[in-house]
């Protein structure tokens, strides 16, 4: 894929241009927007689960789901129809990210996991809902088995570095977000008020990894961590500075507010992809989308 926009900062990462984001190479081998966009969300999802159930830092799952939302950006970028579809791509991102971590993971632990999340019926499920100990016969592998999604794992992580041309650096806004309620005096006293609006802001920054939108794709760090905060205090009811202060974090009014709308229209863009699939499990390989899209042409109804 073209290289994306970098500002040379350990606390930027970088963005998607305008025409990356215009156009994917799987929209060029003719897989539909709205269904793109479903898998990548799926695959998403299959790294946040796999993440939990490995009992993996949130920062090491939040990198990997950026990584993996990388790769499919522009024309250049992996295609869904490639022989390495979303499910593939998913493994290998978490596989990458935890190597250079402190919480390195082989592979037989994280195909085994893989393994077991093919088996649920529905990957729009709440992490407290996923089960915390599977029956393993439903996902044993043979070694055969493991064997060979061994090398598949290899060949993924070999594709996403090519891919992304090793540029593999995630500048997270968590941290950024503590620093910024502080020294907006909410944490201060540790009130239970400031610690909701911490919470709150969490999760308007975690729930952003999933927007179709891709806004770690297109916002550095500080944009996102000032709009958490702007839309959870609001949330909560705590007063901020009556002056422009998100213009001190080096964020435009319209930015902030682009953002907001982004964060509060996701709920109801999740709720439209539930109904939408149903039952049905999202495609994640390039044999499972084939089908997808031959049904869709064929004017079966979605279930």
């Amino acid at each position: 894929m073209a290289a994306l926009e970098v500002k040379n900062s350990l606390l930027a990462n970088p963005l998607a241009t305008p025409e990356q984001l215009s156009i994917s190479s799987s929209q060029l081998d003719g897989v539909p927007a709205d269904l793109e966009r479903s898998i990548i969300h799926a695959g998403q999802k299959l790294i946040q689960y796999a993440g939990i159930l490995l009992r993996l830092p949130q920062e090491i799952i939040t990198q990997a789901i950026v990584i993996f939302t990388r790769y499919w950006v522009g024309a250049e970028g992996g295609s869904l129809l490639d022989i390495h579809g979303a499910k593939d791509i998913s493994a290998a991102s978490l596989y990458l990210t935890t190597k250079g971590s402190l919480s390195p993971l082989s592979p037989r632990s994280i195909l085994t996991v893989y393994a077991y999340l093919s088996t649920l019926p529905s990957l729009f499920l709440t992490p407290r809902n996923l089960p915390s100990a599977p029956d393993p016969s439903t996902y044993h592998l043979t070694e055969g088995d493991l064997q060979r999604r061994r090398l598949a794992l290899f060949s993924a992580e070999s594709k996403l570095l090519t891919t992304l041309g090793h540029h593999l650096h995630v500048a997270l806004p968590h941290a950024l977000a503590l620093t910024y309620l502080q020294s907006l005096s909410v944490l201060t006293g540790f009130s239970p008020q400031g610690a909701a609006v911490a919470k709150r802001a969490f999760k308007h920054l975690n729930s952003c990894l999933f927007n179709p939108q891709s806004l770690y794709l297109t916002q550095q760090p500080s944009a996102l961590a000032t709009a958490a905060i702007y839309l959870a205090a609001k949330e909560v009811g705590v007063r901020l500075p009556e002056c422009e202060w998100w213009e001190v974090f080096d964020v435009e009014r319209e930015e902030l507010g682009f953002l907001v709308v982004a964060m509060v229209s996701f709920k109801g863009w999740v709720e439209g992809e539930r109904e939408r699939w149903g039952e049905r499990r999202v495609p994640l390989t390039r044999e499972e989308i084939v089908v997808e899209m031959g049904r869709r042409e064929g004017g079966v109804e979605e279930g």
